[in-house]
């Protein structure tokens, strides 16, 4: 049995996660601004399917991805040298979160992204935490991700692609713009093979909860992001 949390109770500590399924933590609460902040400066995340209560997670170990360690393809490489795409950052979070939703994933029936939690996260984007990077190809949305930075910590949520290649993009730059701004990861939450290959990593979740406490301390860059242009050199 996992804890069952009213409104007003604190998370219980993460010794008590399960170890299957990996990393579920407890159930209950609510999607409010201050608890879903206050569960992501403690590791914790909500990731629940239609019909269930919310459900809150901390896997161990943690899949996390150093911005500098993003691993290119010649082939991505190529069509981010091409500058086809354009990239902006928060100029269209809500359109974002609900393609990301409504993306077809392999072995998924549905959407973990609910309306509930797509409300939830649109008010934490005006509130300054959650951030969109966006894909354009004449002047249409093609691909992005989304996700909450705390301090110099990003906690990448999903993304989404309706041409080749469109959510790898706007996932090098984030990282690049992550590095810029000297934030220290990138919070992957669960193992895929296809993080792996981007580069991302597992580590116990003692150390990240460790770079976790140090890294959401740091000042955040800014309520709202922007960026004009290409931000590197991609060679």
């Amino acid at each position: 049995m996992i804890p069952w949390l009213d409104s007003t109770d604190a998370f219980p500590p993460l010794a008590l996660a399960l170890g299957e399924p990996n990393g579920l933590l407890c159930a209950g609460g609510d999607l409010s601004p201050q608890r879903i902040v206050q569960a992501y400066r403690n590791g914790i995340f909500p990731w629940y399917s239609p019909g269930e209560p919310i459900l809150w997670w901390s896997p161990d170990p943690r899949m996390v991805l150093v911005p500098a360690e993003l691993k290119l393809s010649r082939s991505l490489r190529r069509t981010l040298r091409a500058g086809r795409y354009q990239i902006r950052l928060d100029s269209s979070f809500p359109t974002v979160i609900r393609a990301c939703a409504r993306t077809r994933r392999k072995g998924q029936a549905g959407t973990w992204i609910s309306t509930a939690m797509q409300a939830a996260y649109c008010t934490l984007h005006e509130l300054g935490f959650a951030h969109s990077v966006e894909t354009w190809l004449d002047d249409k949305l093609v691909g992005g991700l989304y996700g909450l930075a705390i301090g110099k910590m990003f906690y990448g949520e999903s993304m989404f692609s309706h041409v080749t290649d469109a959510s790898k993009i706007a996932l090098a730059h984030l990282a690049c713009f992550l590095e810029t701004q000297g934030f220290g990861l990138i919070d992957c939450q669960m193992t895929t093979s296809h993080l792996a290959s981007l580069g991302a990593r597992e580590i116990p979740r003692s150390e990240f909860i460790a770079r976790l406490y140090e890294l959401t301390t740091i000042p955040p860059v800014s309520d709202r992001w922007a960026i004009d242009g290409a931000i590197r050199n991609w060679s």
